[in-house]
């Protein structure tokens, strides 16, 4: 299917939903025209068409929230379009990494990185006297490096054991304190996916 065939409503729009690449969540539902999906498809970033500012707007040019386009999917009709990204921070106004965070039925019982990252930053930022969380923040960052240090180090034991079972359970492990880590100094599991994700594209050049 061709840009050009992509059906735009009367008054020249299409909805888009941005969905990021990795965790296939739903980050955002826009509009574009047919001067946005061009601009999108040959920049390779997200430009969108406000409907409130009536003009074109590049995602991030203002906040540094860049969304870069890995692909673009128009529906059965091709009338709506689907756009899927790896985004350089948050993907709402608000800093939340989706705009869809208001749960109206139901809830997410799916397990994420995300997810436990955002029971980290609770615990770090509660008063629970038996979180082990709490327990590694207050602490400090050496008792932090020293537990990433450790659960390293347990990891390559069980390794040179041949122990799956003990390798899955040590790096889990390794996984969470790196996780402690990250919050304690201000880094995001998007800036290491983002990171990860530009060596990707390097690479595939």
């Amino acid at each position: 299917m061709n840009p050009s065939d992509v059906k735009f409503d009367a008054h020249g729009l299409a909805p888009v939903v941005i969905q990021d690449y990795y965790s296939g969540d739903v980050l955002t539902l826009a509009y574009m025209n047919a001067e946005s999906l061009g601009i999108t498809i040959r920049e390779k970033r997200v430009c969108l068409y406000s409907r409130s500012r009536k003009t074109l707007w590049r995602k991030g040019e203002t906040s540094g929230n860049v969304q870069r386009v890995v692909n673009i999917k128009a529906d059965c009709d091709g009338d709506a379009l689907v756009v899927q990204v790896i985004k350089d921070g948050p993907a709402c106004h608000t800093g939340a990494e989706s705009c869809f965070f208001n749960w109206i039925f139901g809830e997410d019982e799916r397990f994420t990185i995300g997810a436990l990252y955002k029971v980290i930053e609770e615990r770090k930022n509660s008063n629970a006297e038996d979180s082990y969380t709490k327990y590694l923040f207050e602490k400090g960052i050496e008792k932090i490096l020293k537990k990433v240090g450790e659960e390293s180090a347990e990891v390559i034991i069980a390794a040179m054991k041949r122990n799956n079972d003990e390798t899955v359970y040590e790096i889990a492990d390794l996984c969470y304190h790196t996780l402690v880590l990250m919050s304690e100094r201000g880094i995001a599991p998007s800036d290491v996916t983002t990171e990860l994700a530009r060596r990707h594209i390097k690479r595939a050049k």
